[in-house]
C-alpha cells in the first residue's frame, strides 16, 4: 500500500471507527464493570476490589498510555503508526500485538485515543510485515521467521471477540479477513513438530478461537488436534513441558529433554489453559495441572521465575521471559482447580509492577538503576497478558491468600528434578538452584551447567547469586540488548582458568552432582572438569574441580577445589555478588565484605583474601537476567566462602 493510500485509509478508519465509539459510549454500552474499569488514578480507593485486578488495571494504563507516547505520528514517517523503542532505537515487527491491549483500554476507558492508536498500528503492520500467504514476519527486516503469526493472530482475534463493537462494520469484515487468511497459513503450516513447541501450542488455542470468532470447523479441528498431541511433550516425571529446543525425541546423555521455564509458563501452558477453557476440553485441562504445579516449584518467593538453567535461558529477565506474553493466564484463570495458583498470578504481576518505570516494563530488578533502557517488547507483550486475564475473568479463591504457601515459600531442604538434573535448596531464609542440566539451545556456552549455583535468593535480600549465560550470545539479536560493557562476565560462580581459551567448570556437560542432608544442613557436591565451550580441556592438561556446598539455616558455605596442571597465575574463583548500585559495600577485612541491603547485610567471607575485579562503572551489569553484581575473586584453587545474612 502507498503511503498515500495508506494515511487516507487509516483516517476514514479513524473517523468512522471514532464515530461508532461516541455512539455505542453515548449508549452505556462499552461494557463498563462499575469500579474495576475506572481509570488508573482512582483505582486505589477502591479496596473491596480484587489486588490482582487493581494492579493489572493499573499497569495497563501505565503501559499503554507510555506506548501511546512512543507511537510514531508524523505521517511523513514511514513507520506512521507504529511504536519506536527506546533500547533498540528502532520498531519491532510484532509492536501491532499491541492491538489487543489499546483497543481493550479504549473500551474500558472510554477513550478514543487508544481506538486511534490501535487502528494506526494495525494499519503500520499490514503496510510492513503482512505477507501474501498469511503470515506475519517477526521483522521488518533480518528475519523472515513466520511462525510468530500464531500470537499476532490471537492477539487480533481476542480483541475482536471481546472488543469488536467499538469498530466501524467494514473494518472489522477487512480484519475478519486478515485473520482467515492467517488461520489458513497457520492450519496449512503448523505441525506439533513446527518450530519449539511453544508455537504449536500456541496454534492450538489460535486457531480453536479463531475457528470460533468465523465459524470455521475445520480449524476447530486442527486446534484441538494440537493441543492433544502436546500432552506427549509432558515429561514422565516430573511433568515439565518439553520441546523447548530440538530435537524433540532424543535425549541428552543425562536422559534431559529441552525444557525452559520461561516459554513454558509464559506461553505454553497460557495457550493450553485457553485452550481448554475456550473448548470445555476437560482432559486437557486435568492433564496440564501436574505440569502446572511443577513449575511453580521455581517461583521464588519475590514472584521471580527461577529460570537460572533454562533451555533459552538467554531470552530470561528474572520476572519472566523477554519477548512472551506472561504467565497470568496460565495461572489466574485456574485458581479454581489449585487456590495456590491466583497467589502465583499475584505476586509475578507484583514484581512487573516493580519494574516498571516511567510507565514502561524494564527487563529485570536493575535495569533502571544501571541507567538500561528498555525494550518495548516487553511492555506490549505482559500487557496482552493483563488484557487477557482481565477479559477472560480472575479465578479469586475464598481463602485468605497470605495463608496459601508457594512450594519456595516452605522450608523443605532439598528437592531434585531428574528431568532437568537440578536440585532445589530451601532451608532457612535461604532459597537455592544448582543444576547439571545438560541440554543445550543451538549454541554452546548458553545456560550454566557443571553442578553450578545459579540461584542463591534470601528473604531479607532477594537474590544473591544468579546465574546468567556462560557467554552472552545474541541468539535472538532482534530480541536481545547488546551489551557493549568490555568488563562484562558472566554472574554465576565458578572457577575458571584463562590461558589459551577460557575453560569453566560451570561448562562441563557431563558434570555429576550428590545431594545428602545430615540433620538440619543440605550438602551438595558436584565434580566436574575445566572445560571450554567445546568440552574440550585445557592444553597444558585437564584440571578436575568439585564443588561442595553447605546450606544451613544460618549460612551456607560453597568449597571450592581444583587439581591438575595449570599456570598457578590463570586460575580463579569468580564470585560476582548481586548489589544495586545504591547498595553500599563495606571491605571488613582483606577476606571479607558486607553489602548493606536495606534492614540487613550480606556477610561474604573467605579463608583467601577477596580481590574486586575490574569495572567500568563500579559494578558489573548482566542482561540475563537483568542484575548488577559486585565481582569477587579468589586467586586459590581451594577456597572456602561463607554467604550469611545479618
Amino acid at each position: 500500500m502507498e503511503a498515500k493510500t495508506f494515511c487516507q485509509t487509516t483516517k476514514l478508519n479513524l473517523m468512522t471507527s471514532r464515530r461508532k465509539f461516541i455512539a455505542l459510549s453515548s449508549m452505556g454500552s462499552i461494557g463498563l464493570l462499575g469500579n474495576v474499569n475506572l481509570p488508573a488514578n482512582s483505582i486505589s480507593t477502591f479496596e473491596n476490589q480484587d489486588k490482582l485486578i487493581l494492579i493489572s488495571r493499573e499497569l495497563m494504563a501505565g503501559w499503554t498510555n507510555s506506548l501511546l507516547k512512543l507511537q510514531i505520528t508524523d505521517k511523513s514517517n514511514s513507520d506512521y503508526g507504529a511504536m519506536m523503542c527506546p533500547a533498540c532505537g528502532r520498531v519491532h515487527g510484532r509492536v501491532a500485538d499491541s492491538f489487543y491491549p489499546l483497543l481493550y483500554m479504549a473500551d474500558v476507558m472510554n477513550e478514543p485515543k487508544f481506538l486511534d492508536a490501535a487502528i494506526l498500528v494495525y494499519r503500520w503492520m499490514e503496510n510492513h510485515v503482512s505477507q501474501p500467504d498469511g503470515s506475519w514476519l517477526n521483522d521488518i527486516e533480518k528475519n523472515s521467521w513466520k511462525g510468530i503469526t500464531v500470537f499476532t493472530a490471537i492477539a487480533l482475534a481476542e480483541a475482536l471477540s471481546k472488543h469488536g463493537t467499538l469498530l466501524e462494520n467494514d473494518f472489522r469484515k477487512e480484519i475478519e479477513l486478515r485473520l482467515k487468511k492467517a488461520a489458513d497459513f497457520i492450519n496449512r503450516n503448523f505441525s506439533i513438530t513446527y518450530g519449539n513447541i511453544n508455537y504449536p501450542i500456541a496454534a492450538s488455542y489460535a486457531l480453536s478461537l479463531i475457528g470460533k470468532l468465523l465459524d470455521v470447523k475445520e480449524f476447530r479441528e486442527k486446534g484441538r488436534s494440537l493441543a492433544h498431541e502436546a500432552l506427549a511433550f509432558i515429561s514422565k516425571t516430573d511433568s515439565f513441558i518439553t520441546g523447548e529446543g530440538g530435537p524433540y525425541n532424543e535425549p541428552s546423555a543425562k536422559g534431559c529433554y529441552s525444557v525452559d521455564l520461561g516459554y513454558n509458563v509464559e506461553e505454553s501452558l497460557p495457550s493450553l489453559v485457553l485452550y481448554g477453557k475456550l473448548t470445555n476440553d476437560q482432559e486437557i485441562l486435568n492433564a496440564i495441572l501436574p505440569s502446572l504445579q511443577t513449575h511453580i516449584e521455581f517461583m521464588l518467593p519475590d514472584g521471580a521465575w527461577d529460570n537460572s538453567w533454562g533451555t533459552r535461558n538467554f531470552k530470561w529477565t528474572y520476572w519472566g521471559s523477554r519477548t512472551s506474553d506472561g504467565s497470568q493466564a496460565a495461572y489466574a484463570l485456574m485458581a479454581d482447580r489449585d487456590p495456590r495458583f491466583y497467589k502465583v498470578a499475584l505476586k509475578n504481576t507484583e514484581l512487573l509492577k516493580s519494574c516498571t518505570h516511567d510507565g514502561l516494563l524494564y527487563g529485570g530488578p536493575h535495569y533502571y538503576s544501571h541507567q538500561i533502557k528498555p525494550c518495548v517488547h516487553h511492555t506490549f507483550c505482559h500487557a496482552k497478558a493483563l488484557a487477557t486475564i482481565l477479559d477472560h475473568g480472575i479465578v479469586v479463591p475464598d481463602k485468605d491468600i497470605d495463608k496459601l504457601e508457594l512450594p519456595r515459600e516452605k522450608v523443605y531442604g532439598s528437592r531434585f528434578f531428574k528431568d532437568i538434573q537440578s536440585s532445589l535448596i530451601s532451608i532457612g531464609g535461604f532459597r537455592a538452584t544448582i543444576t547439571g542440566y545438560d541440554r543445550e539451545y543451538g549454541m554452546k556456552n548458553g545456560h550454566a551447567t557443571g553442578g553450578a549455583l545459579t540461584m542463591l535468593w534470601h528473604e531479607k535480600t532477594g537474590p544473591i547469586f544468579s546465574g546468567s549465560m556462560n557467554k552472552y550470545q545474541l541468539k535472538e539479536p532482534n530480541n536481545m540488548q547488546p551489551d557493549n560493557d568490555q568488563n562484562s562476565m558472566p554472574l554465576t560462580p565458578r572457577i575458571e582458568l584463562k590461558k589459551d581459551g577460557l575453560f569453566m567448570n560451570i561448562s562441563d556437560l557431563k558434570a555429576t552432582m550428590d545431594s545428602k542432608t545430615y540433620g538440619g544442613t543440605v550438602i551438595v557436591t558436584a565434580n566436574s572438569r575445566l572445560v571450554d565451550q567445546d568440552q574440550v580441556s585445557p592444553a597444558s592438561g585437564e584440571v578436575r574441580c568439585k564443588t561442595v556446598y553447605s546450606f544451613q539455616e544460618s549460612k551456607v558455605s560453597i568449597e571450592f577445589f581444583a587439581e591438575g596442571s595449570y599456570p598457578g597465575d590463570a586460575l580463579q574463583v569468580v564470585l560476582p555478588v548481586v548489589s544495586k548500585s545504591s547498595e553500599k559495600m563495606e571491605r571488613v577485612s582483606e577476606n571479607q565484605i558486607q553489602i548493606y541491603k536495606g534492614n540487613c547485610r550480606v556477610k561474604i567471607s573467605s579463608d583467601n583474601k577477596l580481590e574486586i575485579l575490574p569495572t567500568t562503572n563500579g559494578l558489573i551489569f548482566n542482561f540475563v537476567p537483568g542484575l548488577e553484581a559486585i565481582p569477587l575473586a579468589v586467586y586459590s584453587p581451594n577456597c572456602r566462602i561463607e554467604i550469611e545474612v545479618v
